[in-house]
Parts: C-alpha cells; sequence; structure tokens
C-alpha cells in the first residue's frame, strides 16, 4: 500500500469507528461520555481535591456543585499535572483569575490525578483556585470529557443556577481563558 492508500484508509476507519460511537450511546459512554446539553442542568459532582488554604498553600478539600450555587463556575477538565500544554492553561487561568472573581466566576480544574500531584501543581504554579481529583474518571465521563487514562481538555461554564451555559472541546491552552472569559461577559452582558 502507498502513503495515499494508507491515510485514506486510516481516514476511513477513523471515521468509521467515530460513527460507530454516534450510532452507540453506550459505548461513547464508556470511551469518554457524552457531552452534557446546553441550558440544561449540569451533570453534579462531587470530587476531593486541594484548594488554597492560609497563605495560598494548598489544602484537602471537598466540593461539589452544590459549593458554587450563586456564583458562576468554570470546570475545566485537562490531561495531567505539569506537563506543557496543562501548565500553561492553569497559569493563563491564574492570570485572568482576578477578572473572574469580579465577574462573580469561580474556576475549577479537573484530572485523573491525585490530590498529592495537584498540590503540588498549585504549590509550584501558585494557583490560587481549586483542583479535583478524578482518578477513576467518573465526573469526566458526566461531562463527555474522558479517554482513559486521563480527562480531555473541555470546559464548562455553568451559570448561577446550576445550569450549562458553554463548553469547549479540544481547547488551545493559550488562548483558552481569554475565550472563557470573553463568553462569561458576553452571557452576563458586562
Amino acid at each position: 500500500m502507498n502513503r495515499r492508500e494508507l491515510l485514506r484508509t486510516g481516514l476511513a476507519s477513523a471515521l468509521f469507528a467515530f460513527t460507530g460511537l454516534l450510532a452507540n450511546p453506550r459505548r461513547a459512554f464508556a470511551m469518554g461520555g457524552t457531552l452534557p446539553s446546553l441550558d440544561q442542568p449540569a451533570p453534579p459532582f462531587q470530587l476531593e481535591g486541594v484548594a488554597p488554604g492560609a497563605g495560598n498553600k494548598p489544602q484537602a478539600t471537598q466540593l461539589d456543585l452544590s459549593n458554587f450555587a450563586g456564583s458562576w463556575l468554570v470546570l475545566y477538565f485537562y490531561p495531567k499535572d505539569f506537563t506543557g500544554g496543562c501548565t500553561l492553561e492553569a497559569r493563563r487561568f491564574q492570570t485572568d483569575l482576578a477578572a473572574y472573581r469580579a465577574a462573580n466566576a469561580q474556576v475549577v480544574g479537573v484530572s485523573a490525578d491525585d490530590t498529592n500531584s495537584h498540590a503540588a501543581f498549585c504549590d509550584q504554579e501558585g494557583l490560587a483556585f481549586p483542583l479535583l481529583a478524578d482518578p477513576g474518571g467518573v465526573v469526566s465521563r458526566r461531562y463527555g470529557s474522558w479517554i482513559p487514562p486521563f480527562s480531555q481538555r473541555h470546559s464548562f461554564l455553568i451559570d448561577p443556577q446550576g445550569v450549562l451555559r458553554a463548553r469547549w472541546v479540544a481547547v488551545q491552552p493559550s488562548s483558552h481563558s481569554s475565550e472563557v472569559l470573553a463568553e462569561l461577559r458576553r452571557l452576563q452582558n458586562i
């Protein structure tokens, strides 16, 4: 087989696999879950993680969706602590954190890393927002953001009433925070 035939066969195989996932929601859920619908209640979650404590040092926490009632929530999923893209994305959210807070919004990251990894990552990067541990991908699947063993780079904007208002898939770490902030401002008509 020449290179062109290999490419065409590879693309055909990928398309066949993708359409198979669409035709079989159970299989899609087993792989990565189904993206939740916009303008519907956000899928519930309850996860352990770390959040800034005294002196901005990370401390253990357990958070669920109800902890964010009354404020906007940026729930972003990412593959792995200490990797290039994930570090860049976290730094961008940290840089924009004051603007999120001024817009009554909180930022929370979720990955399959454990709380010890999250604590070290928050400490090294000076992150002042929570990171939650989803090692089995249970919550990541609810948000259609799981390819074992990692969470996918997807983000969700949840309003103060717990309704999903926007979502992003396969985001670019360098510009993503500014995209989310722009959409938050648009939805708030600021």
